[in-house]
């Protein structure tokens, strides 16, 4: 498959006139010699990055991964080169802070790639059964360790054994909410056995890889005079506030859940009355044309704007599902020519989960495709919540009953779908707590930090027998991301508030949206912090207010 090179022409106008706007000012010679050398090494890399998670030798341009490889590392060398010493020639901050994060980029995700371009091994080829504790011992032994972990939870998670099939993790996920009988739903839990053990083992303190990694990960951020909590206050949370709000998200859950203790299978189960009702309206082949049609009726056209997708399930393939830039949006004589943001995920069956992650995938898409700045700032934003939190400002529109009317043909008594809605919500704040308890005692054993959120939150029976909260990937290859996820829900339900206020409803869509979302929040990559994107546009600092509100609506009317 080639890359789509779509004409900025195609682009909705409005959208174009939003975007175009923004100013890329020139900066001196040598600092626009490094940026051009930036922006070529960058382009090289996210090839090669797309690649490879496709499992593929060749980019979807035809080039071999080896010429790839072979032009980056010369790419490189010439950023390396021009980048300038000193500021001196640069007139005021942003010339300064353009040079600061090419140098902090080229040292952390522009690193030299000498490895060979062979084919991945095939999954059985990983050695799972491996010393935990003399690899976390080892010479950087915190990548390592996570690098083997990650691996074997991959090998796991694609191939659970079931009634004598192999399903994947996602697809058992998707099946607990739908399935009615309890003995069949504790045995497919049960099947999450192999990822529980790639991730703790037995839950033994000296052999389990979890307990070797959440030592080491604890003791750097010890030493770095960091926490788990460090990236909320850059968004101006204090540190002290990040527990009180995860607590009290967790303590509305348990005020609006029906009484009674369950088992930790039936949980998705319980708050699955809207994945039932819905299931028939969401066969798997209509993931692709319900996203597309939504994002269309936004003014997002997913073709136009260059978005590909990747979501055949597969042996080796990652099993976390991400968006990835593929190219960047680039100022070309004048006109912006659109990037090729990619979108991996691997998906069995189409489910309210399914459809759920795929809407917040291509949320981060056309988030990136509208990203319109100079070279050095074609990035991210500086905040991982912030990133996670915009990607669902339209994703989550799916749970509204005039969304699912326009799409789906169908609806479910809104406080079902609420609190369907808020089932993977609060799932994700408690791992959030977990983590940092964990990273606060990390000598503490998981599967009793876990049973204790779990019974006090959830009213889940406890099993401290079972590492049933060793599930997500994040937990090892980004300790502490969960937190993006569970701060990242109260900032969406803050901004999802304010843009109805400001631009009004779009749950059955609105063609003037893209362009006026990306002119207030899309379109700034670094060029500025995240905490002022977010201040400016909600003209206050961020509250939990909005998701508390929201989150209380799943309570029947009396």
């Amino acid at each position: 498959m080639t890359g789509i090179r779509t004409h900025w022409s195609l682009v909705p106008a409005a959208l174009a006139a939003v975007l175009l706007a923004a100013c890329v000012r020139k900066p001196p010679a040598p600092l626009a010699a490094a940026e051009a050398a930036y922006q070529e090494t960058r382009w090289l890399k996210d090839q090669i990055d797309v690649t490879r998670a496709r499992g593929a030798q060749t980019s979807p341009r035809g080039v071999a991964l080896s010429d790839l490889l072979a032009q980056y590392r010369a790419a490189r060398a010439r950023l390396a080169a021009a980048l300038p010493s000193d500021r001196i020639g640069m007139t005021g901050d942003e010339d300064g802070r353009a040079l600061d994060v090419m140098r902090r980029t080229l040292a952390k995700d522009l690193r030299e790639e000498d490895e060979p371009a062979a084919a991945p091994g095939p999954p059985g080829a990983i050695d799972c059964d491996y010393d935990a504790a003399a690899l976390a011992r080892s010479r950087d032994g915190t990548r390592l360790l996570g690098e083997r972990m990650y691996a074997c939870f991959g090998r796991a998670a694609h191939a659970l054994p079931f009634e004598g099939t192999t399903l994947d993790r996602l697809t058992v996920f998707s099946l607990l909410p739908v399935t009615d009988d309890a003995a069949r739903r504790r045995r497919l839990f049960l099947a999450f056995g192999p990822v529980w053990t790639s991730i703790n083992g037995d839950d033994n303190p000296a052999t389990s890889p979890y307990r070797q990694l959440v030592r080491l990960t604890a003791a750097r951020l010890l030493s770095d005079k960091s926490s788990i909590e460090a990236g909320a206050a850059d968004l101006g949370i204090a540190a002290g506030a990040v527990e009180t709000w995860l607590t009290s998200v967790l303590e509305t859950w348990r005020r609006i859940s029906p009484d009674g203790a369950i088992e930790p299978w039936d949980f998705a189960y319980r708050a699955g009355k809207a994945s039932r009702a819905l299931r028939a309206a969401i066969p798997l082949e209509s993931l692709r044309a319900v996203n597309d049609r939504f994002y269309k009726d936004l003014g997002a056209d997913i073709t136009a704007l260059g978005v590909h997708y990747d979501l055949e399930p597969r042996d080796g393939k990652d099993p976390v599902a991400f968006t990835t830039f593929g190219a960047r949006p680039r100022l070309v004589d004048g006109a912006w020519v659109p990037g090729e943001p990619w979108v991996f995920a691997s998906y069995k069956v189409g489910s309210v989960d399914n459809l759920n992650e795929l809407l917040h995938e291509s949320g981060h898409a056309v988030h990136i495709a509208a990203i319109r700045t100079r070279p050095a700032f074609m990035e991210w934003p500086d905040s991982d919540l912030f990133t996670e939190a915009i990607a669902d400002v339209a994703a989550l529109e799916m749970f509204e009953p005039e969304w699912q009317r326009r799409y789906l043909g169908t609806e479910v008594p809104l406080p079902d779908s609420i609190g369907s809605k808020y089932s993977g919500i609060v799932m994700d704040t408690a791992w959030a707590l977990f983590e940092i308890r964990m990273h606060r005692t990390p000598e503490a054993d998981p599967n009793r930090v876990w049973t204790e959120i779990t019974e006090r939150y959830f009213r889940i029976r406890p099993h401290p027998e079972l590492s049933w909260w060793a599930l997500r990937g994040q937990l090892i290859n980004l300790p502490g991301y969960m937190l993006n996820y569970a701060i990242g829900a109260i900032l969406v339900a803050d901004l999802r508030a304010r843009v109805k206020e400001l631009h009004g409803p779009y749950a059955e869509g609105d063609p003037a949206w893209y362009a006026w979302m990306s002119g207030r929040l899309y379109r700034f990559g670094l060029e500025r912090p995240s905490r002022q994107v977010i201040e400016e546009f909600l003209g206050r600092p961020i509250s939990p207010r909005a998701l508390l509100d929201d989150m209380a609506r799943a309570r029947p009317a009396s």
